[in-house]
């Protein structure tokens, strides 16, 4: 039986083929921006936005701080393509919904794929305004059933059962911590956990996610990369710790999502000098570290 939140083959090319009629650009690298970090696109050259409600079966967001554009252009000599905003599971979609970008990126030629987003720090080490490369995650959506990948599995982007040892580069977390050291940026490393949201974790979910190890919890990110890599592509993620979790029920301080597009501001000017060391010195898409590439089966 076909999952109800499955989205048919067709919807990718559509939404691929509507794209390349307006953009005659083929992008290299595709970039996913969190709450707060639009701005980066600032930073793009020759830059050719399409709106999402131009593009088919495209998601349309609807939170403050995701302007729900997709962006074509140049950064650090690398073609690339940056989704201004992202969809979220709570936003109503599904998860073939919300993941549908990636894939659809993935056809448009990108190998290589960037997030970013806005996180709590759930290790103790942290605090707010830290960037946190992510070495791993754990996917609580997918744990409860919600896997992206769910369904009939689409062979032309991945197989069945997909490895996920590596879904992070090693070679791309090397490179990161290169480029903030060559800039005397500090960057933490750790696991991001991937919870449904909308509601921010309660002081007892705070210490369950630490204690199974977790560094940062957000909203996002693990469905997008789980796709990504099953697709074959190269992935590299960065949280930006907005605020701290808070662990116990006596706390008197507050997290609003305010708060978190305020600090996210704030760490835009770091995070945009890594994102364009990293693609300055970004080594040529090799499919053999790939664990998931076609080219393997």
């Amino acid at each position: 039986m076909v999952a109800t939140d499955f989205v048919p083959e067709e919807h990718y090319h559509a939404a691929a083929a509507a794209i390349r009629a307006q953009i005659a650009q083929r992008p290299s690298i595709g970039l996913i921006l969190g709450s707060g970090l639009g701005s980066l696109v600032d930073e793009i050259e020759d830059s050719q936005p399409i709106p999402y409600g131009d593009i088919p079966h495209w998601p349309h967001s609807t939170v403050k701080g995701h302007a729900g554009r997709l962006v074509f252009g140049t950064l650090e000599g690398q073609p690339v393509v940056v989704m201004q905003g992202r969809v979220h599971f709570y936003e109503g979609y599904s998860m073939g919904q919300v993941t549908l970008p990636v894939r659809v990126m993935r056809l448009l030629g990108a190998r290589t794929l960037v997030v970013t987003n806005a996180a709590g720090g759930l290790n103790t080490s942290f605090k707010a305004g830290d960037i946190m490369v992510i070495e791993d995650h754990i996917a609580f959506t997918a744990l409860a059933g919600f896997n992206p990948l769910r369904g009939p599995n689409l062979d032309s982007f991945g197989p069945r059962f997909p490895i996920s040892t590596h879904i992070y580069d090693p070679g791309l977390r090397k490179l990161a911590h290169r480029v903030a050291a060559e800039h005397d940026i500090p960057l933490r490393e750790g696991v991001y956990v991937g919870l449904a949201g909308p509601s921010f974790e309660t002081p007892a979910e705070v210490r369950m996610l630490r204690a199974l190890g977790g560094d940062s919890v957000g909203m996002s990110t693990a469905h997008e990369t789980t796709v990504a890599y099953h697709a074959g592509m190269r992935v590299l993620g960065f949280s930006s710790i907005t605020n701290l979790s808070i662990d116990h029920t006596e706390a008197s301080e507050e997290v609003s999502h305010e708060d978190v597009l305020r600090l996210g501001r704030q760490i835009v000017p770091r995070l945009a000098i890594l994102i364009r060391g990293v693609l300055r010195q970004m080594p040529p898409y090799d499919p053999a570290e790939v664990e998931n590439h076609p080219e393997h089966e």
